[in-house]
């Protein structure tokens, strides 16, 4: 049975920031942390849910929350929880450069986003339906899924749940095995790609992203996405 919204109501979904300041995640090629591209995505990914109409609690925002299996249950009852994050790559393909006086990591070699549904949830079915009509919003809105989670190699080898949307299973994903609710993680780009990173830094396109989110939401959970366009 699919879990959705009466359509007399705006659904409730829960917008969580990837990470935490204590430990913030992939470190891009120009040595910003990934806690922080986060957190700037997911305040558009809430703001642009309210103007479609939908209620929204953001999680994670303070930079506070370590204990990820603590995060989905505070979102229990609501309709949707997302979890916003960055991505990098396997350690085998990075190579070093030189910027503003530091060496760091890059790879320029995988782009584009990703979404993770977990077997584990309870509400599977649904939470697939999600990430499947946010990919298609996506793909819609010009941005391409990424394939290298796929690759059958250590580290990687997520399957396909639905290959044209970009969707992987990831079953032991703590924030997705631990709702209550349909449950998803969204990659939105390769942060260790400098030409992704410039991407995903430019507020135009994070906008953009977050309007597909939005609309995908709506059509997931049969909301009306009037304000989406603003």
């Amino acid at each position: 049975m699919l879990w959705l919204a009466p359509a007399a109501f705006a659904a409730s979904i829960a917008v969580d920031v990837g990470h935490y300041r204590e430990k913030p995640g992939v470190i891009s090629a120009r040595g910003v942390t990934e806690f922080e591209y986060n957190l700037q995505l997911a305040r558009d990914v809430a703001a642009a849910l309210r103007r479609a109409g939908h209620k929204t609690l953001l999680i994670g925002d303070d930079g506070l929350a370590g204990n990820l299996g603590s995060r989905a249950p505070r979102a229990a009852g609501m309709n949707l929880f997302i979890s916003v994050h960055h991505d990098s790559v396997q350690p085998r393909f990075l190579s070093s450069w030189d910027i503003d006086g530091e060496t760091l990591l890059y790879s320029d070699r995988f782009s584009g986003f990703s979404l993770f549904v977990s077997r584990l949830n309870s509400h599977t079915e649904s939470s697939l339906k999600c990430a499947s009509a946010i990919g298609a919003a996506l793909r819609g809105a010009g941005f391409t899924p990424s394939r290298y989670h796929a690759d059958p190699i250590v580290g990687e080898n997520r399957p396909f749940a639905d290959e044209a949307n970009g969707v992987h299973y990831f079953d032991n994903l703590a924030v997705l095995k631990t709702a209550s609710i349909p449950a998803l993680l969204f990659e939105a780009g390769v942060i260790v790609n400098r030409d992704e990173e410039l991407r995903m830094r430019d507020p135009a396109v994070r906008k953009r992203i977050a309007k597909a989110i939005a609309a995908g939401s709506s059509d997931c959970l049969g909301r009306p996405i009037s304000g989406a366009n603003k």
